[in-house]
């Protein structure tokens, strides 16, 4: 295949993945925003300006969630609107083979997600902070009651006892508290002090706390600010608490290697990086999903069943990428493999199913 029709046929991807990442994204803006707004407008400090800035800066964090189903879309709508248009017939008739126009399009879906991991994450991971401080300054102080489902609690150790801790936000990658609850344990175990702070940063050697109600003896008592003794390491608190997603593809590697050196097992990181290091080819699996379907000529349309079959099947490969990550992150099955079993059973399975169609 020439240079020409292969360019030609790359950048017929690259339009059509564009028009459908800008659609998503529309769709996905609109329907953050309303739910945001629904769920924020009696707060003191509203603004729709505010709401509009909040969603705009986690949209990049949904978008990359959706980066699989737009690559499998693209090269669906890509191989159907050349077979429709009669380009995909002439090619063959040209002796053009399967592999050959199907190759700029694994190349498309390869570059996308190149970017979506060197450009859209780090992007992602920085707004997505940004987007949890806005939201946390409209909710501060309206609420300390603390979800166990949704912050995990710490229980640290010191000489002077066991305190417990938990926060209704975690923000900085697990390194400030919003909201945060103290429970000061004496050496029996029992409740001696209670301490709610409207934040609460973690230090070298002491947690700082601010806005602090001191709840002990019965008596209340308002401080400005407080200290509680801490022995926590802060690679410790991100490993426990930070989500993986919040940091950047380039720090990963690193915040991997300072957690194993204290002990830490740090699955969730390390399964963050090892599944975007193989979103790239995750994407070329989708495309030759897409091509299992879409590349047969008919003279009236592609059978709706087998776009559906596709869509199906695409779903099936998520959905089996995110359960066995889980797996990963819980240490059943090494990171590593948890991350590209997936894509290179994907694969194999598209490249064996248009060997037999194609090649006989």
């Amino acid at each position: 295949m020439g240079w020409t029709l292969g360019r030609y046929f790359f950048f017929r991807y690259v339009t059509i993945t564009i028009w459908f990442f800008l659609g998503l994204l529309a769709l996905v803006f609109l329907i953050d925003f309303t739910e945001l707004s629904g769920r924020t407008t009696g707060l003191p400090g509203f603004t729709y300006g505010t709401a509009f800035a909040i969603s705009a800066l986690r949209m990049p964090m949904i978008m990359l969630q959706t980066v699989p189903f737009v690559g499998l879309f693209s090269a669906m709508a890509t191989l159907v609107s050349l077979n429709r248009r009669y380009e995909l017939v002439i090619a063959r008739s040209a002796g053009v083979s399967a592999w050959q126009f199907l190759f700029p399009c694994c190349v498309g879906a390869l570059a996308f997600g190149v970017l979506s991991v060197g450009v859209l994450n780090p992007i992602a991971a920085h707004g997505f902070s940004w987007s949890e401080q806005m939201e946390n300054q409209l909710r501060a102080g309206k609420s300390n009651a603390v979800s166990p489902d949704s912050t995990p609690w710490l229980r640290q150790k010191t000489g002077s006892g066991d305190t417990i801790i938990g926060a209704r936000a975690i923000l900085n990658q697990g390194l400030e508290m919003a909201d945060a609850v103290f429970f000061v344990l004496d050496q029996q175990g029992n409740i001696v002090e209670r301490k709610d702070a409207a934040k609460a940063f973690l230090r070298e050697g002491y947690w700082e706390l601010q806005n602090v109600k001191v709840f002990k003896d019965g008596n209340i008592r308002a401080e400005a600010s407080d200290r509680v003794e801490t022995n926590l390491r802060p690679e410790f608190v991100q490993e426990r608490l930070a989500r993986p997603e919040t940091i950047p593809f380039y720090e990963l590697p690193h915040k991997i290697e300072v957690a194993r050196s204290f002990g830490l097992k740090a699955n969730a990181f390390a399964m963050q990086f090892d599944s975007l290091v193989a979103l790239p080819f995750l994407l070329v699996a989708m495309t030759l999903i897409a091509a299992t379907v879409s590349m047969r000529f008919a003279r009236m349309g592609q059978s709706a069943t087998m776009i559906l079959g596709g869509v199906v099947a695409g779903f099936l490969l998520y959905v089996v990428s995110v359960l066995v990550k889980a797996f990963g992150v819980a240490g059943f099955v090494p990171t590593v493999v948890a991350a590209w079993v997936p894509v290179v059973v994907a694969m194999f399975f598209g490249v064996t199913f248009l060997l037999y169609k194609e090649d006989g």
